[in-house]
């Protein structure tokens, strides 16, 4: 029993070693580059195959094919990457999604590249490098990772990394080359790819799949160090190598034995989801997709080539239509990352998975094998699968409430790899299932025009979700999701209700596909096939509603007619140059024909006159107040009286119960008190004002009352209402509407639609809300003009807008003046005062103090977290001066 404790541990020690081996790579990788290198696993399954075809086929000696595997093309391939795909990126301003979709293309243009080159069989003939002795692997990643460990405490080059990792820009005016401290992250990160590739070759069957995805399992060892520490990368790869293998001695008997045996064989898969469901997210920065800055229109008559393309089977194909079949299906399973990803703006690297399901629950339903159902015919067991599968996309929804970026990316692949391996791969599930068709529809092409059907069916679905009040609800989440909570959007249910109907998309697709090809496949729904979706997806648009089937035509079509690994190369190519059009084909066609499209030549004074006029759009006089309209006059302000409300007329006769009140709150940071007691009112018809210097906790006490941060003692009331744990969301339908210091503004979605968000959320909506907005911000000739491209005054105006279309009583103004000139200052302090005349309470935090001296009726001084004078306006800034 000993003697097999012993060996069942060197062989988890070898396991753990190789395991070590890709955690060191990951984080030295992302520690000096900010990168999750998705195509890590992809690189060492190419090292792997370069090292067997110089030894297998040319008959290389292994040391001399070794050192040039790991010494030159692995290192060589990290530069190239670095110099071709991300160093680019960087330059042109690449966001964390941009970079994280390259990282996905790279893996996918890899594993086509492999495919196509080798072919997509396995192969068992893979060189031993080093003895199957456990220790040499155990030693290895022990000697890199205190090699790295030195290297980064003791030389001058570590020193230069650790201040590229804490903060590149300044590292940069430091005088440190950044550049090559990313080229050194990237080729020591492919070298120890490249390393684990040729170690676990021997170990495991070699294809250009399987590898791939084995190699990323195993990020989990890295997500559990936070991306930075070694030793506990190393620690938790040994820790989980060993105990896979230990488990293996344990058998119970019955079910227990066989659950118990799947979850140690998938004990990395099951630390992957822990590490990305649970422990604190990796990158906290926005998510997919930032895909275009403006909206890309179809081209026209694309429908209808389209349509054509995809009835030419029925006419001119014979009667096996096995291939043309398939592209409905996949089309469906596309669409559902076109809700997901192009329109909600959440990334999804699991969609395969809710496709699978759909395909085995429509299986299991048809041969009554479903537990607690009946049998079902196939269209019913297909219906019902879709309604079964819906649910299950809160595996992935519930998650994204919290997290963004590259947390949800492992979240959503881990949801993937999990379900394939712990539901597809077991004969539990699937031994002995046949699928047949639905009564009616054996024949290829009756079913196939059932495809079609159900594909029109999805078509309409997804286009209804990218228009009306739910499409500019999801538009405003994914352009910007802080400025969609603050417009009364509910960002946490819209998310889920996206993931649920991505699911039922995929589950139906996924079904289709099953029925179509007469069986289950749960190679068909591999998690790599999942990153190949959803870089097609992206690369051909990914809110684009025809890109969806013509990028399932594109992947099954070039698959079909050539070599398998072409579709996946091509698609992966286009996807590491997503950086450069990041609206796909569409916006990458409309660019090159500006640019060749032949225009009058201006003068210089010339091209500032039409920018000027193009940019700034019509505003209101200089001096005077905002547009007049009949329905809605605001008064040019006359002397205030004694209580400091305007006598004028006004609009709205507001109630005085919606006094908005801070009490004694308390917000502490890491030990560091950001507010201590602090509180204030907000009362209807003032202007109440926040100064103070940087660090004094103004934006810590704006965000409070906004919703956006809660703090950790007392309360915040709106009249007799405690709000203190109402969201941001919330809080805006309840009345108090507020403005950001950045530009909070949706560039996809025009002036008249940003504003429309506003109005669409209000608590009393209010019929031509959007156009006396506009009409009052002097917006109505920019009203269907994008967002993107606009001038910061008209942005301003375009924020404060959609804020005012909710009709809100309490407003939050965070400096509201901030990239305005001296004439959109005196507008902006006329409107406001105005709509204080009107019983609106308004809190302004502002560096401008010529602005609250004209402006605010008390102002509030706060220095280090406290407010320490409060009064009237010119009192306290005359004693501040």
């Amino acid at each position: 029993m000993a003697s097999l404790s012993y060996d069942l541990t060197l062989a988890g020690l070898s396991v753990g070693g190789a395991a070590a081996l890709t955690g060191i790579g990951l984080i030295v990788t992302y520690r000096a580059t900010g990168v999750l290198n998705f195509a890590h696993g992809a690189i060492a399954m190419l090292c792997a195959y370069v090292l067997r075809q110089l030894t297998a086929e040319w008959h290389w000696p292994l040391p001399v094919a070794a050192a040039v595997t790991l010494l030159l093309v692995a290192p060589g391939l990290g530069l190239l990457l670095d110099r071709a795909v991300f160093r680019p990126l960087a330059v042109l301003g690449g966001d964390p999604a941009q970079t994280l979709v390259a990282s996905i293309g790279v893996f996918v243009l890899l594993v086509g590249g492999a495919a196509l080159v080798w072919g997509p069989g396995a192969r068992d003939d893979a060189p031993t490098l080093v003895p199957a002795d456990p220790w040499a692997q155990l030693g290895a990643a022990v000697a890199l990772a205190a090699a790295v460990g030195a290297t980064t405490r003791w030389t001058r080059f570590g020193g230069r990394l650790r201040a590229v990792v804490d903060n590149r820009e300044l590292a940069v005016l430091s005088g440190i080359d950044a550049d090559r401290v990313a080229a050194a992250g990237w080729a020591f990160g492919s070298f120890t790819a490249g390393l684990t590739g040729v170690l676990l070759a021997p170990l495991v069957r070699l294809d250009p799949y399987g590898m791939p995805l084995l190699v990323m399992e195993v990020v989990a060892v890295a997500v559990a160090a936070g991306m930075r520490s070694l030793p506990v990368a190393v620690g938790v790869a040994l820790g989980l190598g060993v105990a896979q293998s230990q488990v293996t001695r344990l058998h119970p008997g019955g079910l227990p034995e066989q659950l118990l045996q799947t979850a140690g064989a998938n004990l990395f898969v099951l630390a992957l989801l822990v590490a990305a469901l649970i422990l604190p997210g990796v990158g906290t920065q926005d998510a997919l997709p930032r895909t275009a800055k403006h909206r890309v229109p179809t081209p026209p008559g694309a429908w209808l080539v389209a349509t054509v393309l995809f009835l030419i089977p029925l006419g001119f194909a014979g009667t096996d239509l096995t291939t043309a079949v398939q592209v409905p299906a996949l089309a469906v399973i596309l669409l559902s990352l076109v809700v997901v990803t192009g329109r909600g703006g959440q990334i999804s690297l699991g969609q395969a998975a809710y496709a699978g399901l759909g395909a085995l629950f429509t299986a299991l339903l048809a041969a009554g094998r479903f537990p607690g159902l009946p049998e079902l015919p196939h269209l019913p067991a297909l219906l019902v699968a879709v309604l079964l599968v819906a649910p299950l996309g809160l595996l992935t929804g519930w998650p994204a409430i919290s997290r963004h970026g590259l947390a949800l990316a492992l979240a959503t692949f881990a949801v993937g790899v999990g379900v394939s391996r712990f539901v597809f791969t077991q004969p539990y599930a699937t031994s002995g299932l046949t699928v047949g068709r639905p009564a009616g529809f054996a024949d290829d092409r009756a079913y196939y025009l059932l495809e079609l059907a159900l594909l029109g069916g999805a078509v309409l679905l997804v286009t209804a979700l990218r228009r009306g009040r739910t499409g500019r609800a999801l538009a405003a989440m994914r352009d910007h999701e802080a400025g969609a909570a603050a417009a009364g959007v509910p960002v946490p249910a819209l998310k889920l209700a996206a993931f649920v109907t991505g699911a039922a998309l995929a589950g139906l697709g996924g079904g289709m596909l099953a029925l179509g090809q007469r069986a289950f496949d749960a190679g068909a729904y591999d998690p790599v096939r999942g990153l190949l979706w959803f870089a097609a997806v992206v690369v051909l648009g990914s809110d684009s509603v025809l890109g969806a089937p013509a990028a399932a035509a594109l992947l099954v079509g070039l698959d079909a007619g050539t070599r398998g690994g072409v579709a996946a190369a091509l698609i992966g190519l286009l996807a590491v140059l997503i950086g450069r059009f990041p609206g796909g084909p569409y916006e990458a066609l409309r660019a090159a024909t500006d640019r060749f499209r032949r225009t009058p030549r201006l003068t210089h004074a010339g091209e500032a006159a039409r920018a000027r006029l193009t940019t700034a759009g019509p505003r209101p006089n200089r001096g005077t107040p905002p547009t007049r309209t009949a329905a809605a006059a605001i008064p040019t302000p006359t002397p205030r009286a004694e209580d400091g409300r305007s006598p004028g007329a006004h609009l709205i006769r507001r109630t005085p119960d919606h006094t908005l009140t801070a009490h004694r709150l308390t917000v502490v940071y890491a030990g560091s008190t950001a507010l201590d007691g602090v509180s204030l009112t907000v009362p209807p018809g003032r202007v109440t004002a926040v100064v103070g210097p940087n660090g004094a906790g103004k934006s810590t006490l704006f965000h409070c009352l906004a919703g956006t941060l809660r703090p950790a003692s007392g309360r915040i009331t709106l009249g007799p209402r405690d709000i203190t744990g109402l969201p941001a969301h919330a809080r805006t339908r309840a009345g108090s509407a507020r403005t950001f210091q950045q530009l909070a503004v949706f560039p996809s979605l025009t002036v008249a639609e940003n504003v429309q968000v506003g109005a669409d959320r209000a608590a009393r909506p209010t019929p031509g809300s959007t156009d006396r907005a506009l009409r009052l911000l002097g917006l109505t000739g920019l009203r269907d003009r994008p967002a993107a491209g606009l001038s910061t005054g008209a942005l301003r105006r375009t924020e404060l807008a959609r804020a005012l279309a909710g009709d809100p009583h309490t407003l939050l103004l965070d400096e509201p003046a901030a990239g305005l000139d001296e004439a959109e200052v005196r507008d902006l302090a006329v409107l406001l005062r105005a709509l204080a005349a009107d019983g609106t309470a308004l809190l302004v935090v502002e560096h401008d103090l010529g602005l609250v001296a004209g402006l605010a009726d008390t102002v509030h001084v706060m220095t280090a977290g406290r407010i320490v004078t409060s009064g009237p306006a010119d009192q306290v800034l005359q004693e501040a001066r």
